[in-house]
């Protein structure tokens, strides 16, 4: 289980895409800290099957997020409901592996409309909540698709290097008010789903790991346990800060 951080008992921290994957493990780490967590994700049935499984404190928000013109309303009615939002956690995600020039306007417009303007649409108002009260943590969830080129994921990759520019542009804006916003890039990660693409892909997988130095893949609450820290009082003097959590597969060689 993540590191627990007492000062984040009774923040109230939003995850969105919560209810799968990393997003699970981080909402799970939240709730053993003792935060109440609000879990966004587009399927109504899946949260109300995961909820119980994450732990106390925890409710969940059905919304699809690519609704950007309903984003305004979905903040003011966590905050009406939960109080003031402490911490927000940009998790929610799409992807499409397909060769670059296979790749429609329709489908590239899709992948960024989930991973970068929703993204930004929903930080945008958060922070309007945050800044007159000069406090808060927002994290971006990247990709090492953003640190080094990875074939046929061209959307994913533009959007996630997008989610690294934003990081630092809006930590420089929005320091002054005492929000920070800072970046999780995930490398190769245990879940469901890319345990089951390795495993059926023996030579990919031994790529992968024979260029990651610490020559395993990492558990989904190794970056929850990142997230915690980005989000708690332990790290007020870091913002905009792009995080590899990747046992330094970047750097291998």
């Amino acid at each position: 289980m993540s590191v627990q951080y007492k000062d984040l008992s009774g923040k109230v921290v939003v995850v969105t895409g919560g209810t799968s994957g990393l997003g699970f493990a981080m909402a799970q780490a939240f709730a053993c800290s003792g935060a109440n967590v609000v879990v966004i994700g587009r399927s109504e049935q899946k949260m109300a099957d995961v909820l119980p499984e994450i732990g106390p404190n925890v409710s969940g928000k059905a919304f699809n997020l690519n609704n950007v013109a309903e984003i305004h309303a979905l903040v003011e009615d966590l905050r009406e409901t939960h109080g003031e939002i402490d911490v927000l956690v940009n998790n929610a995600g799409i992807n499409l592996k397909k060769e670059a020039e296979e790749v429609s306007d329709a489908e590239f417009d899709n992948i960024i409309l989930t991973n970068q303007k929703a993204v930004f649409s929903l930080t945008r108002e958060v922070a309007r909540t945050m800044i007159p009260r000069k406090s808060g943590s927002i994290i971006m969830i990247s990709s090492m698709a953003s640190q080094y080129g990875i074939p046929k994921v061209i959307g994913y990759t533009a959007a996630k290097s997008a989610i690294e520019g934003m990081t630092r542009a809006l930590a420089v804006e929005w320091s002054r008010y005492g929000v920070r916003v800072n970046c999780i890039a995930p490398g190769f990660i245990r879940t469901e789903m890319s345990a089951k693409a390795l495993d059926n892909d023996p030579e990919r997988k031994s790529r992968v790991l024979s260029r990651t130095p610490m020559a395993r893949l990492g558990e989904p609450a190794e970056v929850a346990s990142a997230v915690l820290f980005l989000a708690s009082e332990q790290s007020g003097y870091v913002t905009g800060v792009v995080l590899p959590v990747d046992g330094g597969n970047a750097i291998g060689f």
